[in-house]
């Protein structure tokens, strides 16, 4: 009997919607960055103490501008707590990547990553499971309350204090749902059996900020990264340039000594406090077809853009970006692919392989991999060809999308004629769908018969993404009259096709959401509500 118990217990756990990607030490994230052992010293032991602090407030926030560290932070704090078993869960937001860029399966995963480091909870959470089967449909307090919260209110008293660590909540697409998000997180410091605390990290924005002061005094402490004396911060970008440097001085053989003292303050220098300086201008380094001693002095040469606090880290963008596409044969050619490839990576709202991306964009895969190959610097471009392309930091998407940042308009992206270009693209996609895609045999099919690699051969991802995404796209292109008559075309020719596709790879709840953010987008230019019902009828 007990073991047909724990068998349904696991069975219900493993139905809780899980966000790909989203544990630190989830396999996509297997290459990122640590803190060096000897770097942020100071603040790992402050947070550190906090964890342990019985009395210490229930949220820790660690904010910071773009490029300061913070994710680093967060990788490297959740990996101590879960050598000590301190770790109760771990989110990564990240913008551009499905599911990890919202709030949709935050609760769910953060409760499925719960049953795990608390045995105790898992009798609670599948219960509150059986006694809700819509519970993966609701909102974000229902989940919390039912799947999170009452579990830890009930459980036996715990004498050990674990730590939820959320990275990037500024990285969550809906503004709304992150105040959401921190108010029902601060629930937490009124816990009395289970002690759980949260490390969260985000980049100083507005609306979090106004989230935070709807909370008590006494349920938050935060920590300020630009209040760290320069002199620290310089301290560490020191040691993270000699230590990662030295590998290559031996590598290629060169004199010591490489780099001198003058060439690390330099760098340091040009830093600015920024992590994500010295992490790129290691990569750019490393990528050096000759040796790193060429990018090294490209690096050097380099003058300040502007007198922003970006200025240097904006310098090192352009810097490698005139290097590693104007420095070829036919640089005009390359910096519109550039713009096509790159341009389309940086506005997306998935990520996808490679050639997947070429498929989407309708243009040769060689055109796709030599562009992604110059600039393996700031794209994170993977061997396999199965997995991802993605951007290494936001802040190279955020100066692309800047022209008072990217001061050379050959690589300056407009973001609304990115968007417009993506949703024709996905259009053409769409427009070709046909009946039982997945050549079924017969009506009345349950999606659990249908074999996922069968899914995956009949719709690939690109195509997956033109049917999830392109009214997103619309809505934030610049569509013209010609574009509105596509999609009634859409509409009236493979509306039943589309349908067909959401329900195989179970995006059918976010078709019905696109219906009704169509009918309002539509509204401007004609009568939507009965226009989209009468095909939907016919």
């Amino acid at each position: 009997m007990v073991r047909i118990q724990s068998q349904h217990q696991s069975t219900n756990i493993a139905k809780l919607p899980y966000a790909e990607g989203a544990a630190h030490n989830d396999w996509l994230r297997r290459h990122e960055d640590h803190c060096l052992q000897d770097t942020r010293v100071e603040l790992r032991k402050q947070i550190m103490d906090w964890c342990d602090d019985p009395d210490s407030k229930c949220i820790f926030w660690l904010n910071g501008m773009a490029g300061t560290g913070k994710s680093t932070i967060s990788r490297t704090v959740a990996r101590e707590l879960a050598e000590k078993k301190r770790l109760a869960a771990s989110f990564f937001f990240t913008r551009g990547r499905k599911d990890v860029s919202h709030s949709g399966m935050f609760f769910t995963t953060i409760a499925a990553q719960l049953a795990i480091s608390l045995p105790v909870l898992r009798t609670s959470i599948s219960d509150a499971i059986d006694n809700n089967a819509h519970i993966f449909k609701q909102g974000p307090r229902e989940q919390w309350n039912q799947l999170i919260l009452n579990p830890l209110r009930n459980a036996p008293t715990q004498s050990i204090q674990l730590v939820v660590v959320i990275d990037a909540l500024d990285e969550c697409d809906s503004m709304q749902d992150i105040q959401l998000i921190l108010q029902l997180l601060a629930e937490a410091k009124d816990l009395a059996t289970v002690r759980i605390k949260i490390f969260l990290t985000s980049r100083p924005e507005i609306p979090i900020f106004d989230g935070f002061r709807q909370l008590s005094g006494e349920a938050y402490q935060d920590f300020l990264l630009h209040n760290i004396p320069l002199d620290t911060v310089n301290a560490d970008i020191s040691t993270f340039f000699r230590q990662k440097l030295s590998p290559l001085k031996a590598k290629h053989g060169l004199g010591t000594p490489w780099p001198d003292e003058q060439i690390i303050e330099q760098l340091v220098e040009r830093a600015a406090g920024l992590f994500i300086y010295a992490a790129t201008t290691l990569r750019f380094i490393q990528d050096g077809i000759d040796g790193p001693e060429e990018p090294l002095s490209l690096i050097l040469s380099a003058t300040k853009s502007s007198l922003s606090a970006t200025a240097h880290l904006d310098g090192i963008y352009t810097t490698l970006l005139q290097h590693s596409v104007l420095g070829r044969r036919g640089y005009q050619e390359c910096a519109g692919r550039f713009r096509q490839v790159v341009g389309s990576i940086v506005v997306m709202f998935n990520v996808m392989p490679a050639r997947n991306l070429a498929q989407l964009l309708q243009i040769p895969p060689k055109m796709v991999s030599s562009t992604l190959d110059s600039l393996r610097s700031v794209l994170n471009v993977p061997e396999e060809e199965s997995h991802p392309v993605r951007l290494f930091h936001l802040s190279f998407r955020d100066f692309l999308l800047d022209s008072q940042r990217c001061s050379d308009s050959r690589f300056q992206i407009d973001e609304k004629e990115r968007h417009t270009i993506l949703f024709r693209k996905c259009m053409e996609h769409i427009c070709q769908l046909q009946e039982n895609i997945c050549n079924l045999w017969g009506p009345g099919v349950l999606i659990t018969e249908i074999p996922d690699d069968t899914i995956q051969k009949s719709i690939p991802p690109h195509a997956q993404y033109a049917c999830r995404y392109w009214l997103e796209h619309c809505r934030l292109g610049n569509p013209v009259k010609e574009d509105i008559q596509t999609i009634r075309q859409f509409l009236e020719q493979h509306f039943l096709h589309w349908l067909e596709i959401l329900s195989l790879i179970g995006e059918v709840s976010n078709g019905a959401h696109m219906i009704i953010a169509l009918e309002e987008m539509l509204s401007v230019s004609c009568n939507a509500h009965y226009f989209i019902q009468s095909i939907v009828l016919t």
